[in-house]
C-alpha cells in the first residue's frame, strides 16, 4: 500500500476509504465485483486516484485477505489464549468471537470462503487459517489436561460447528443463541459453565437472562 502524502487527501480519497469500499463490495457481491471502476463509481472518485494508494487490484485483494486473517484468525487465537479459571470459561471466551463482529466478522468469513471456491491461492489461505485456528483451540483444551487426540477432537467440534453456522448462513435471535449457550458448552467440553461465568458472558453481549434474575 502506497503511503499517502499529507497534502493529497482531498479528491483522491485515502487508502482507508478505498479499502473500506472494497470490503463493502466484497461482502455485498463477492470478489468479482471488487473492481477499480466499481470502487471509483461508489466513491465518486476518479479511478486513476486508486493508483495513488495501491499498485493494482491484486495489491488491494491481498490487503483484503490480510485483513481477514488479522481479524478473524487473530481473534480466535487471542480469545483461546485469554485467561480463564475453567475450560467452560475458556470456551465462553472463544464464543465471544461468534457474537461480537468487532472480533470475528462472519460475513467477511463467508465472503473469503466463497472466494476460495474459485481461487486455489485463496483456498490455500483458508486451509492455512483453518489449521492455525484449530491448533490454537487444541492448545486451549491441552491446557486443561486433555490428551493431544482429545484436544484435537474437541477443537474440531467447536470450530466445525461454527463454520457450519457461517456456511449455512444460519440466522438466530440473540435470545435463541444465548439459551443454547450452556448446553453448547456442555457438549463441547463435558461441563456446564458456572452461573457467574455465564452472567459475565451475558453481560459482555448485552443479554439479560431473566430466568436467572
Amino acid at each position: 500500500m502506497k503511503k499517502q502524502r499529507a497534502n493529497d487527501s482531498g479528491w483522491r480519497g485515502s487508502p482507508e476509504v478505498w479499502f473500506q469500499a472494497a470490503i463493502e463490495i466484497l461482502l455485498e457481491s463477492g470478489v468479482d465485483a471488487v473492481k477499480i471502476s466499481t470502487l471509483a463509481k461508489r466513491l465518486n472518485i476518479s479511478r486513476t486516484s486508486f493508483y495513488w494508494f495501491f499498485a493494482d487490484r491484486e495489491e488491494l485483494l491481498s490487503a483484503l485477505v490480510d485483513a481477514w486473517k488479522d481479524k478473524n484468525t487473530g481473534s480466535i487465537i487471542t480469545q483461546s489464549e485469554a485467561y480463564a479459571d475453567s475450560l467452560a470459561e475458556a470456551t465462553l471466551n472463544v464464543f465471544d468471537c461468534w457474537l461480537d463482529d468487532t472480533l470475528f466478522d462472519s460475513r467477511f468469513e463467508f465472503a473469503i470462503r466463497s472466494w476460495s471456491l474459485q481461487s486455489r491461492e485463496i483456498q490455500s489461505e483458508v486451509k492455512q487459517a483453518d489449521a492455525i485456528r484449530l491448533e490454537s483451540l487444541s492448545r486451549m483444551f491441552s491446557r486443561f489436561g486433555f490428551s493431544d487426540l482429545q484436544a484435537d477432537v474437541h477443537a474440531r467440534t467447536i470450530y466445525l460447528v461454527q463454520i457450519g453456522y457461517i456456511s449455512m448462513q444460519t440466522k438466530e435471535s440473540l435470545a435463541d443463541r444465548m439459551i443454547r449457550i450452556p448446553d453448547y458448552v456442555k457438549t463441547f467440553t463435558g461441563e456446564y459453565p458456572k452461573q457467574n461465568e455465564l452472567e459475565r458472558f451475558y453481560y459482555r453481549h448485552g443479554y439479560k437472562n431473566n430466568a436467572s434474575s
